[in-house]
């Protein structure tokens, strides 16, 4: 189903679990399906493996392409999650500073990165 949403949303998948085939990523194909339910258009969807050069380049990209991003990993949040980090990187804010964004807005931090 395609959509012509003036709201693009980009979905990027974390984990080289998913590079190497040892996860299977359904999420980002539940999340499309929801996406484009919702009347939103979702143009790409990328893997990326756990290095954090490649996720803020990636992240980059997507906020240049997409009005919103989502990102999901193969296992879930782990202790080397290197999404936060990338993400406070990539905005060129630090990790604290994406903290307190995240908690002004009103959401829960610790759920969402």
């Amino acid at each position: 189903m395609t959509t012509d949403s003036p709201l693009a949303c980009e979905i990027i998948a974390v984990g080289s679990e998913l590079l190497l085939g040892q996860i299977v990523d359904t999420n980002s194909s539940w999340i499309g399906q929801e996406l484009a339910a919702a009347g939103v258009a979702s143009h790409h969807q990328v893997k990326v493996g756990d290095n954090l050069e490649r996720l803020v380049a990636a992240i980059r990209t997507a906020l240049e392409r997409s009005g919103a991003v989502i990102m999901c990993g193969g296992l879930g949040p782990t202790q080397d999650d290197l999404s936060r980090e990338a993400v406070a990187e990539a905005l060129g804010i630090g990790r604290r500073t994406l903290n307190d964004k995240i908690v002004k807005l009103g959401l829960d931090k610790d759920a969402l990165l």
